[in-house]
């Protein structure tokens, strides 16, 4: 039915064109991939939760750079003919116009939603995206960011043994991850309210099925640094809905390693941390989630931190950021000079390393474990096992 949708709309295209040129084979082939590359995000947002707007970048330079990451057999002027011509069929509209600063060399992208006739057809079609669109498992996994003038980018990088290493290990977890169904098992009833959870959360995109497989990023241009798994649907389920989670219809539960950057650190630096609760001994036992965020903001950061990070609420707590600051940095005496050093990636490398090897370890077991950075969802049970591996 997909299939027949995209034959479909690539006819009416070339119908609502009226060229006096007809486009070589090649031309022809990458056309027809674009109308296949835009309805498919398309259909994908559709049955998204919430339903969520495509994007897609209009800058000619953008199909030319960064070869490693972009696909060989998308091209800007069979992307821009398909994206203009269903602009003009009144199949698409815009919902926020893109834009690219030449001097600061920054912009954000286009947005568009399907209009009432076409998003009609998707929802209509036979099957669901994320069943019907299987993974594609050759599409580059592993990325190389860096932050130039504020602004994180993708590099290209010389492949090495580690980074094929890298590769050929995250593909062999995905492919264990494209065999196995990840779920969330919710009454419909109950979408509006978890629609209306991520929208109040800037940090939570749409919940997409489709996204089944992982990418593995890392930062600061470096290869020991960052390396944690990102882009799985289910990292974006909020906490208190991971117990509808399943996997091949069975329950799970989630399992991870209490107050790990804390325990890595102290390790790692021949300090004892001792048996009390790395963030319930800061402010007595009270407001554990906001301290654990601020000691994860100070280890990132490589600055005093004089100013609070805008992602941390303080909202309930009696004091301000200057004495909670202050507070975690008297509780950790021993590591106290360790904090503002950015040691943050340092660590994340590590245990995206013990996340590699956990997921690695269940793969050759065909069971299916996925990551929420220092922790995993897995299917109940498992919780000994685990802590074993």
């Amino acid at each position: 039915m997909f299939n027949e949708l995209i034959n479909e709309i690539s006819k009416d295209i070339q119908k609502h064109e009226q060229r006096s040129r007809l486009r070589t084979t090649e031309e022809q082939s990458r056309f027809e991939y674009a109308v296949k590359y835009i309805l498919t995000d398309l259909w994908k947002a559709c049955y998204s939760i919430p339903i969520r707007e495509c994007s897609i970048n209009l800058r000619s330079g953008y199909y030319s750079e960064n070869p490693q990451y972009r696909d060989p057999q998308l091209t800007y002027r069979q992307v821009k003919s398909v994206f203009d011509a269903l602009i003009a069929m009144r199949q698409i509209e815009i919902t926020r116009d893109g834009y690219y600063d030449k001097v600061k060399m920054e912009g954000s992208l286009t947005c568009f939603v399907a209009r009432d006739e076409l998003l009609e057809r998707l929802q209509n079609l036979e099957g669901h995206p994320a069943i019907s669109l299987k993974p594609d498992l050759d599409r580059e996994c592993i990325l190389l960011r860096d932050t130039i003038d504020g602004r994180r980018q993708l590099f290209d990088y010389d492949e090495t043994a580690q980074t094929e290493k890298y590769r050929s290990n995250l593909q062999k977890i995905n492919k264990c991850f494209s065999k196995h169904w990840a779920d969330l098992k919710i009454k419909d009833s109950e979408i509006p309210v978890l629609e209306s959870r991520l929208h109040a959360h800037e940090d939570k995109n749409p919940i997409d099925l489709s996204s089944r497989t992982l990418t593995r990023i890392f930062s600061n241009g470096s290869f020991k640094e960052g390396g944690r798994y990102y882009r799985g649907w289910w990292q974006n389920v909020p906490s208190e809905y991971r117990k509808h989670i399943t996997l091949d219809g069975k329950k799970t539960a989630e399992y991870d390693f209490s107050q790990l950057n804390p325990h890595m650190i102290y390790f790692a630096y021949n300090k004892e941390m001792g048996s009390d609760d790395a963030y319930d001994r800061v402010l007595d036992r009270e407001h554990r989630d906001i301290v654990k965020q601020a000691f994860n903001a100070m280890i990132q950061a490589e600055s005093p931190l004089n100013q609070k990070p805008r992602d941390i609420n303080l909202d309930g707590l009696e004091m301000d950021w200057k004495d909670l600051r202050e507070r975690i940095l008297e509780s950790h005496k021993s590591i106290a000079h360790l904090f503002f050093k950015g040691i943050g990636n340092e660590l994340q490398f590590k245990d995206s390393q013990i996340a590699e090897n956990v997921m690695l370890q269940y793969t050759d077991r065909n069971i299916v474990s996925l990551p929420i950075h220092d922790s995993f969802i897995l299917r109940e049970g498992l919780a000994g096992d685990l802590e074993e591996t």
